[in-house]
């Protein structure tokens, strides 16, 4: 075996301390497989160890929750029976490197976390971040990531449903590709990961182990070189196909009584799995990686333990169901090997060619893996140093018409048609609400109850003040699942950042961490999944470029009944146009400021919880009554905007007037539209009620200035179209 010298320990991203770390927890120093495990277990990726600290502060309970952080994916009762589990996740170097594939083999990994638990899943659902439209390699990432989702979504099966994608320089060298995947399950038919039962099997199932993938999570744990394209051979490779025959074969294993424990083979590939299901157990386990199923010639453990290959899946069973377990997976022409036992030594011990090639403690693995407080700013020193300029005076808009149209043609605004008719949404006959609205909406099979689920951030305020941001992000969630009609119940998160070891991004982490965690509790809307992603940060672009602090929320909420659900088009001409909740002129922050004056300057809303607590009950109930006939939050561009995109999709213009740039184009919070035959029937509400104007015709005229719902459209239509046509 290879030599360990400080070269070998620095190309595993283990620092001086960490590997002193690994002699004082082995007593001796380590083989190359050893510490290849030691590597990956203790990378970012699987360890958490800069963001641990601040991750145990978030609130993870409720009644309704089953389970929270730690396992596969969270759980919530949905009732009759029932749970929801849901998970999001990152594959965002991956997907930079090699599009298609980073962003296909994204959904696989998300799709198993959520089936790993015993859950069909029902919906997926994306959070992408890309860079400027003009920059050399934006339009092929933005293809390959968008054929890639589709790709492995449509042929697994599972509709792909909604999502959000912004553009942003800080985005030029480092893409964000955030997965979200949404299953049922019978709450009596859950499986968890820990490894119980002395001598029990350990059975491998799925595809077989190839080269692909080595270091895919130590590469996601570190900010880009100039080396990216070198990097290919660490991007697994997914066979949607194959995933969905391990779906089946799982669910049917899934319904007899053979299973101990199950975990999915994502991120460091066997060893995370292997190594969470005995920590998670309290047990030890022994594997024999002679019994390891390779699709490739000579594959040694260390190669066997780090590929990331995907469609994989590890498993305890109880004793004597192997040959009916094999009997399933070979009817799904899937390999299965028996290839360990669970010990009670508490130690991972591998053994090859008869010879024991790894003997590692557990504890350090997993429980005692580094944990750093790392230095950070507080958000006064944070703000100081973003150095965002205070908003200034702004010139009044001389003509609001042609800001609404050069808005509706951004690319943050745009349509995004053209990415979601790519995806099928369909397949399954359940999706009841799919991109376009505030939430997707999901029914739950055989049943007139239906999920909604939403993923939002703004990063652009999260760079601005990362506490307000970080409570935007979870209240836009709540706002959008309310806005259909369903009670928001918890949510899933993937927190993207930058290089921790740097004070000002340790400082976006623990603010929008703080700012996540108000909101949560003030909503009564606990966190029950959720990853971290940082060193997203590039030097290939030249001096070492950050994104914006990206903490996607993924929420989920629940509708008794479908039927009551809400969409944003306008239903009929004559109807009031009513806005619910406070006009505040906030434009710090806007697209308004960006994309018509060109400047990112002042702070971004400030969001009052309990004011968005008090309005997202009333909206449930105002649709539950059927009292309003259209709802839509506003959120990106403002007012007009949201008006703009209700006429759009209901091809029914409108009327409206006092309307100055403020309150066109600022983006206050806690903000939605609604439609009813007559704004009399909310004066008896105690809530903020500003009526705006009326619907009809084919236009929409805004203090008295028509603009025609076709030169909107166009608008709206026009970015992606000339994009990938030009």
């Amino acid at each position: 075996m290879s030599e360990i010298t400080p070269d070998v320990v620095a190309q595993h991203g283990l620092s001086e301390e960490e590997y002193a770390h690994v002699l004082h927890a082995l007593g001796r120093e380590p083989n190359l497989v050893e510490l290849g495990i030691f590597s990956v277990m203790w990378s970012e990726h699987c360890s958490y160890k800069s963001s641990r600290l601040h991750l145990k502060k978030l609130p993870t309970e409720a009644p309704w929750v089953i389970c929270g952080p730690g396992e596969n994916a969270g759980v919530i009762d949905i009732g009759d029976g029932q749970a929801a589990i849901f998970k999001m996740e990152s594959h965002n170097h991956p997907s930079y490197i090699e599009p298609y594939q980073g962003a296909a083999t994204g959904v696989g990994g998300i799709l198993r976390d959520v089936f790993t638990m015993g859950a069909r899943p029902v919906a997926n659902m994306n959070a992408l971040r890309f860079g400027r439209p003009d920059h050399p390699k934006m339009k092929s990432l933005v293809k390959g990531v968008v054929a890639g989702i589709g790709g492995y979504g449509n042929c697994v099966g599972v509709p792909t449903v909604g999502g959000e994608t912004n553009f942003h320089p800080a985005y030029d060298g480092n893409i964000l590709v955030n997965a979200m995947t949404v299953g049922v399950a019978d709450t009596d038919k859950i499986f968890y990961c820990a490894a119980t039962g002395l001598g029990n099997p350990i059975v491998y199932v799925g595809s077989k182990t190839g080269r692909d993938g080595i270091h895919g999570a130590t590469m996601a744990s570190a900010d880009f070189g100039e080396d990216s394209e070198e990097k290919r051979p660490t991007v697994q490779v997914g066979d949607p196909f194959t995933e969905k025959l391990l779906i089946e074969a799982c669910l049917e294993l899934m319904a007899t009584d053979a299973i101990v424990a199950i975990q999915d083979m994502g991120a460091a590939g066997l060893t995370s799995s292997s190594v969470e299901m005995a920590s998670k157990g309290g047990a030890g386990i022994r594997l024999n990686m002679n019994q390891v199923p390779c699709r490739e010639e000579g594959m040694t453990p260390y190669e066997m333990m780090l590929s990331e290959s995907q469609e994989r899946m590890l498993m305890v069973l109880k004793p004597g169901k192997e040959a009916m377990a094999e009997a399933i997976f070979r009817k799904w022409e899937l390999d299965f090997a028996v290839i360990g036992e669970v010990t009670d030594t508490g130690h991972m011990v591998l053994e090859w060619n008869g010879e024991v090639v790894c003997d590692i403690p557990l504890g350090p693995l997993a429980d005692e893996a580094p944990l750093y407080d790392r230095p950070h700013l507080s958000l006064a020193e944070y703000k100081a140093w973003a150095k965002v300029a205070p908003l200034g005076d702004l010139p009044e808009s001389t003509d609001l018409a042609a800001d609404l149209l050069k808005l509706m043609a951004c690319p943050d605004l745009a349509s995004r048609r053209w990415i979601w008719e790519q995806y099928d949404s369909q397949v399954g006959a359940d999706t009841l609400q799919k991109s376009g609205g505030d939430a997707a909406v999901v029914r739950v099979h055989g049943h007139k109850k239906a999920l909604a689920i939403s993923t939002d951030c703004t990063p652009r305020y999260c760079y601005a003040d990362p506490y307000e941001g970080g409570k935007q992000a979870v209240a836009e969630t709540y706002r959008n699942i309310s806005a259909v009609g369903a009670k928001p119940l918890a949510i899933t998160n993937c927190l993207n950042f930058a290089n921790p070891q740097r004070p000002e991004i340790m400082a976006q982490i623990v603010e929008a961490l703080r700012g996540m965690g108000d909101a949560c509790r003030a909503l009564d809307y606990p966190i029950v999944s959720g990853n971290v992603s940082l060193y997203n940060e590039s030097k290939a672009t030249g001096g070492g470029s950050a994104i914006l602090p990206t903490p996607a929320i993924g929420g989920v909420g629940l509708m008794d009944d479908h039927e009551a659900m809400a969409t944003i088009a306008f239903k009929a001409a004559d109807q009031d146009i009513v806005v619910i909740g406070y006009n505040y002129d906030q434009l710090g922050q806007s697209l308004y400021l960006r994309e018509i004056h060109g400047r990112e300057d002042g702070d971004p809303p400030v969001v009052d919880l309990e004011l968005e607590r008090t309005l997202g009950e009333a909206i449930r109930g105002l649709i539950d009554t059927g009292t309003v006939t259209a709802v839509h939050d506003v959120s990106d561009g403002g007012l007009l905007v949201a008006i703009a995109e209700m006429a759009l999709a209901g091809s029914i213009g409108a009327e409206l007037d006092g309307m100055n740039a403020g309150l066109a184009f600022g983006e206050a919070q806690s903000r939605y539209v609604v439609t009813l035959p007559d704004a009399g029937a909310l004066e008896g509400l105690d809530l903020p009620l500003m009526l705006i104007g009326r619907t009809g015709g084919d236009a929409l005229e805004v203090n008295g200035k028509p603009i025609a719902l076709s030169a909107l459209r166009e608008a709206s239509e026009s970015f992606f179209r000339d994009w990938m046509e030009g």
